[in-house]
Parts: C-alpha cells; structure tokens; sequence
C-alpha cells in the first residue's frame, strides 16, 4: 500500500524545489536586466575630452583678475606676465554626458604614459565651475599665481625654452562619477600659438578599455 504521507511530502519537496529553481533564475535574469540597465545609463552620462577641432569657434575665457584669453580650436593659450602664467585649452566632448571638470596637474618632463593613473589627491583642484556638453565645445583654464608655487619656476622655464607642457586633467560625469584622468600635450608650434593633443586616458573608475 502505499504511503501516502510519504509521497505527499515528497511532491511538497519537488514542488517547493521547483519553485526555487523558478525563483532563482527570475532574480538571476532580473539582476542582468538590472546591470544592463545600469551599463546603459553610465554610457550615457559618460565623457570624454578630446582637444576641439581646427575649424570650432574661438573661445573667449575670463579670469578672476579680468584678463582675457582668446583660444582657437585644437590650440592652447600659454601667456606669462610680472606676476601669472595662464593656461588654457579649448576642449571637445566627443562623448555623451556632460563633463564635469575637477581638477588638474601641471608638467614639463613628458610623462610615462604607461604608468598607472596619478592619485586624485595630488591634483590642483579648480576655482571655477567648467562644464563641456556632449558633442559641444568648451574650455579649460588653469593659473599659476602665487610667488613660491612650485609649478611656477619649471612652468616659466619650460615656457622661455619653448618646450612642451603636459596637463593632466581629471572630470567626470554630472553625477560625479566615472571619473577619467586625460592627458594632454601643449607643444609650442610659433611664438604664440600652442597645438593642444592627447596622448592617453585612465578611467578611475571603471575599468579601462586596453
């Protein structure tokens, strides 16, 4: 005769077992629709600076002390006086979110771009809110001011020698994630006009695309 405690137990077995299996893959799947989901949108609020076009817009900068700079695209503006070297390059996002600029770091010895991505917290914070839009032009701008700033004797120098100058610069996205460290190379092409390149990019973030 059979058992039918036994066998009643063991279709609640089978059952709840079926149940679980049913349970963990719709979590499975719903926790893959939600990492894709979240994949989508950082690619969409993430950027990327390039230097802008030969052909975009001039950029027209203010400063603090009411000096101007006027950058054309794909250059930097490197000017020197008594008491400020400014620095600026004119910027294109090529990619699809705002960026947000945070900060920078000056050089005159070319990088090794290999090495890993320099510390956050050895950047010089910017002063100014700069934001470049996807697919839009915008600006970066940088100053050396105070008389015992130790960018300012290498930096002068560099710039009397006509020698190259690097600029680290780190942004992120508008939720200030994805956080990306570009570096660009200034190279002097006459006695005013600077060329403004990249030579590579950290994701801090993420991991990198290599």
């Amino acid at each position: 005769m059979a058992d039918w405690t036994t066998i009643s137990a063991l279709a609640t077995a089978g059952g709840t077992l079926v149940l679980a299996v049913a349970t963990f893959a719709s979590v499975r799947s719903a926790n893959g629709a939600a990492r894709t989901a979240e994949r989508t949108l950082q690619a969409g609020l993430r950027p990327l600076l390039f230097p802008s076009r030969f052909d975009d817009p001039v950029q027209k900068v203010t400063w603090v002390d009411d000096h101007l700079t006027k950058v054309t695209g794909g250059r930097a503006a490197v000017e020197v006086t008594a008491d400020v070297i400014y620095l600026t390059m004119s910027l294109r996002n090529v990619g699809s979110g705002i960026a947000v600029l945070h900060a920078w770091y000056p050089m005159t010895e070319r990088p090794d771009a290999r090495r890993p991505p320099p510390a956050p917290d050895t950047f010089r914070r910017l002063t100014r809110d700069l934001y470049v839009p996807p697919g839009d032009t915008g600006f970066w701008q940088g100053a050396i001011r105070e008389p015992d700033d130790p960018h300012r004797e290498p930096l002068a120098r560099a710039i009397a020698g006509r020698q190259p100058l690097f600029i680290e610069l780190l942004y992120g996205d508008l939720e200030g994630g994805q956080r990306t460290i570009t570096l660009f190379n200034l190279t002097p092409l006459d006695e005013e006009n600077w060329l403004c390149s990249v030579a590579r990019h950290w994701n801090l973030d993420r991991a990198d695309p290599r």
